[in-house]
This record gives structure tokens, sequence and C-alpha cells, in this order.
């Protein structure tokens, strides 16, 4: 009787998605130890985010599950910023890296945006020289993509109008 019950508690945890444990945006999750990492910020049936106060963590869904305190993740409020702090360094390592003149950019939406002309990383002044004139940027208007791209973060016509306030001389 007793592994009936077992069983049957197993197929409703095992028919109810993990994401159904973090419904509400706003929620509360907290670590294996008992102690709040963050409320839920946003959700997909993937990927819930979690704003630790720190960082916007994306975390699988599947890895959500039921504790004694509520809504949990197997892993501790430091871990989850130790990990996106790694996450973090490592996008900007790559960014910096990329950032040299002479770079293709495209905007943040995919067009063409010009080349890097100056780079100055610990001045943080970058100088895209875009079809519409140059305009300065810093280096967190930057990012590469998963295929390796540097991008603006900014659109096309956003870099044209910046070009024209300049008067066509970097700002």
């Amino acid at each position: 009787m007793k592994s009936v019950k077992l069983a049957l508690i197993a197929a409703v945890f095992a028919a109810t998605p993990a994401a159904a444990f973090a419904q509400d945006v706003g929620a509360t999750i907290y670590g294996n130890d008992g102690n709040p990492i963050g409320t839920v910020e946003q959700k997909t049936e993937q990927v819930v985010v979690i704003n630790t106060g720190k960082h916007k963590a994306p975390i699988p869904a599947n890895l959500l599950f039921e504790s004694d305190s509520g809504h949990a993740v197997n892993a501790t409020k430091a871990q989850v910023d130790a990990m996106m702090d790694q996450q973090v360094a490592a996008a900007e390592a790559k960014r910096d890296a990329a950032l040299v003149t002479g770079a293709a950019v495209v905007s943040i939406n995919g067009n063409p945006a010009g080349t890097l002309g100056a780079v100055d990383l610990a001045a943080d002044e970058i100088t895209l020289e875009s079809p519409d004139g140059p305009i300065l940027l810093k280096k967190d208007y930057f990012m590469v993509d998963a295929d390796g791209q540097l991008k603006a973060l900014v659109t096309r016509d956003q870099i044209a109008n910046a070009a024209a306030a300049a008067g066509g001389g970097a700002q």
C-alpha cells in the first residue's frame, strides 16, 4: 500500500512541469540552504529569470523544485551570483578582445554599422566609423554574439541620429 501511494505521488510530480512551481513573477526562489536567492523576474516554459539583487540569473525551469522553504534551486545565492560573475567576466573579456581598430560592427538588429576607428579601452572611448560619420561609444555599448560577431547595442537608426547630432564629428 505504501509503495502504491509513493508511486502515485511520483506520478503527480512527474506530470507537473518544474516551471509550474514558479508560475508567478515576483515569487521568491530559495537556495538549497533554505535562504532566498531572489525573485522571479521573467519566465518562459524553459527559463526562469531570477533577480538576485546583483544579477538577473537565467535558470533552466527544469532545475526548479519544491522544497520545505518554497520554490527552490539546488544552489545558494552566493553560488548563483558567483556563476553569473564568471559569465559576465567571460563575456566582457570576449568583448574587449574584439574591440580592435578595423573590426566590423553590426547593429543590435544585425545591420552593418561600420568599423571601429580609434579604440582606447583604458579611457573607455571607442570610435565607431559609421556610414553617417563617426560616433564615440563606451565599451558597454558593445557585445560579441554567439556567432562571434561584434555588435553595437544600438540600432542603425540610433547610430545615424547620433552621427547627425554630432555634425559628422565624434561625440
